[in-house]
């Protein structure tokens, strides 16, 4: 008796995770229907000469949404990443010098960030909306190693930072609707872009709603001469540092060498 209870509880245990699987499933390929996008490119190859590069974003808005030319809804792109862990200093003037009095560790902050849309965000959706999505640099969720209260000074820190570098940006590209359906933007990449895993997220919005959300995958990795040496002080951070001492070295004992003759 004991055994048979066992086998009805697993059974119905696996139809109820098999219809809530199917009904997510079938959910998710609704809701991604109205939406079909993609990037001109998955690969940015980055050289020793790379001086930044645009990258094309489009898509189409299908079904019942685009049935009207001033009901498309609206479109929010965002590109961001690589994630990675950064140390934020705090430097204050002591006795005329300024030294670094304190420190914090912040994880989860995305080397890149950039966001277009068809019309300012605020306009399209709430700010929980926003919140929750992290869409804009104010947003985004830096993780600190260690809890503290003024941890939040230090994550605007690095969002001023990144700006100041031209790596955070929002809203300085545009979304342009070509017709009632396709759209399309362009995302700038400096040439102080790190190399990593990229995702390029596109969001539609109907009336505030989200109604469909997609992501594609974006690589961004050195190659030439550049990419061996960047592997090889990835893979050999003592070798390299020694190679760089010895030619250095090497360096300064030729210049030294010329200027002697002369």
């Amino acid at each position: 008796m004991k055994a048979s209870l066992i086998q009805h509880s697993q059974a119905l245990l696996f139809l109820l995770t098999f219809t809530g699987t199917l009904l997510a499933h079938t959910s998710l390929s609704r809701a991604d229907g109205s939406l079909v996008t993609d990037i001109s490119s998955h690969l940015i190859s980055v050289t020793s000469d790379f001086t930044g590069t645009d990258l094309l974003l489009f898509g189409t808005v299908r079904g019942d949404i685009a049935s009207d030319g001033q009901e498309h809804g609206d479109i929010i792109v965002v590109i961001r990443g690589p994630e990675t862990e950064v140390i934020v200093r705090k430097k204050e003037r002591i006795a005329g010098i300024w030294a670094n009095t304190d420190a914090l560790e912040i994880d989860k902050v995305p080397g890149f960030y950039a966001s277009a849309s068809n019309r300012p965000v605020r306009e399209i959706t709430s700010g929980n909306t926003l919140d929750r999505l992290r869409i804009g640099p104010e947003r985004i969720a830096f993780r600190e190693l260690e809890s503290r209260s003024d941890a939040v000074d230090f994550k605007r820190a690095i969002v001023r930072q990144r700006q100041a570098e031209q790596l955070y940006t929002d809203g300085q590209s545009k979304v342009y609707f070509l017709g009632p359906s396709l759209f399309r933007t362009t995302i700038h990449f400096p040439a102080n872009v790190p190399v990593g895993t990229y995702t390029a997220e596109f969001y539609l919005f109907k009336n505030g709603d989200l109604i469909s959300a997609q992501s594609s995958p974006l690589f961004i990795k050195k190659s030439g001469l550049g990419r061996q040496i960047y592997d090889f002080a990835q893979n050999h951070p003592a070798w390299h540092g020694l190679a760089a001492i010895i030619i250095a070295l090497i360096a300064g004992w030729v210049a030294s060498a010329i200027f002697r003759k002369e």
